[in-house]
């Protein structure tokens, strides 16, 4: 008699969830690697209200409205968006992949969506731009004098980046207490340097790149309206909103939950980028609800990284984009343009919170495909037979349909 099969297995794809990024990653890095890419500062409360502020907003799904056709793409600056999406600045980037800085830039390309590269990722700048011919965006540490700052900006002009940002939240480099407690740096850290300038680095500055740079400037570490309302005084084209993962500042608030003030403080007067937390295609939704126009995607871009590399990088949008498509058809949307807050509502009825935490499954013990095939493997053994002397003899009898 034949078992009755209520289902059949998905065959060909290496990565169905996003959780499995974080089991390969996890599995490949090294332990201060890891902690690196999912620790924050100090007691990490900034980096757990994050996760905070995307938890405790619960959606209120309309029906009955033809979801057939959903649009997810948008302008930046003139270029097309597959979704609306970036891929966030990693300084550390060549810890997690080969390639470094190359990955997700080629990612971004073959996808349709912007890859923001850090000034102290590797190969450097210069030699992305050389390497992959699309729109990216060139994140700057200021870590030089004046003509330091001017020098590379006017590089990134020449080699027609499509917007510059400038990173203003690392005043001092934040007490990330995983890393201090191994005695770890990253690569990026081990030949930082000039950190005084960055402390001086004020509205000032911002004026005098305004004089020369006609590309748009992005701010990025803005975490008050008011800070967001000098911004535009002073001509800035984007305000990105973000607290750095939570590694810097500890017991700030939440990204999302400072979301709304800057958006009604700002209008239409500058472009809103939003990063904090994010890794699901509903906690996008939920920042575009609440008025981000893009949003960054920053741990979980390193940990398809370190997962696969550029094709995990890509397949890991992928996912994100089919997560966005289903949750705007249950919440009754066909345009992104059409998502606003009255889609949510407060409720604080959730779970605990860890790094990982918008990922259940792991700590339901689900694994990735290898894991599955390790298992078949064992379940094909025919016999196993105990000498005398306690010695286990294998006999391998594979079956058919082994995987």
């Amino acid at each position: 008699m034949t078992k009755n099969k209520l289902g059949s297995e998905i065959k060909g794809e290496e990565y169905l969830v996003l959780h499995e990024f974080a089991k390969k990653a996890k599995e490949k890095l090294s332990k201060e690697t890891w902690d690196y890419l999912i620790g924050a500062a100090e007691t990490e409360t900034t980096f757990k209200r994050n996760r905070y502020a995307l938890d405790s907003l619960a959606f209120r799904p309309r029906v009955l409205r033809d979801v057939e056709k959903v649009n997810l793409s948008s302008k930046l600056f003139g270029h097309e968006l597959r979704i609306p999406i970036i891929l966030a600045p990693i300084g550390s980037m060549q810890d997690f992949v080969e390639g470094a800085g190359e990955a997700p830039t080629k990612a971004a390309s073959e996808f349709g969506v912007m890859h923001m590269i850090s000034s102290t990722c590797m190969p450097g700048f210069e030699q992305v731009a050389k390497s992959v011919n699309y729109p990216k965006l060139f994140q700057l540490y200021v870590r030089g004098d004046q003509d330091w700052v001017d020098d590379n900006i006017k590089k990134a002009i020449d080699l027609n980046y499509a917007g510059i940002c400038l990173t203003v939240d690392l005043d001092a480099y934040g007490r990330r207490e995983r890393d201090l407690a191994k005695r770890y740096r990253t690569t990026s850290r081990q030949s930082a340097s000039g950190f005084e300038h960055q402390m001086r680095f004020s509205w000032k500055d911002i004026d005098r790149i305004k004089t020369y740079c006609d590309l748009p400037i992005i701010i990025k570490g803005i975490a008050t309206k008011e800070d967001a309302i000098l911004a535009v005084e002073h001509g800035v084209e984007v305000i990105y909103v973000s607290n750095h993962g939570g590694r810097q500042l500890d017991f700030g608030l939440g990204g999302l939950k400072v979301l709304p003030e800057i958006v009604d403080a700002v209008g239409k007067d500058a472009t809103i980028f939003f990063d904090g937390g994010i890794m699901r295609g509903t906690d996008v939704v939920k920042a575009l609800s609440l008025g981000a126009d893009v949003v960054g995607i920053g741990r979980l871009q390193g940990l398809a990284a370190a997962a696969g590399g550029s094709k995990a990088i890509y397949r890991m949008l992928e996912l994100l984009e089919l997560e966005i498509i289903t949750c705007l058809r249950l919440l009754g949307v066909n345009d992104i343009t059409d998502l606003n807050s009255s889609l949510l509502t407060k409720d604080d009825s959730f779970g605990t919170l860890d790094a990982l935490s918008a990922f259940p499954l792991i700590n339901e013990g689900y694994w990735f495909i290898w894991n599955r095939i390790w298992l078949n493997f064992f379940k094909n053994f025919s016999a196993i037979v105990f000498g005398d002397n306690g010695t286990i003899f294998w006999f391998v009898y594979f079956k058919s349909g082994f995987f």
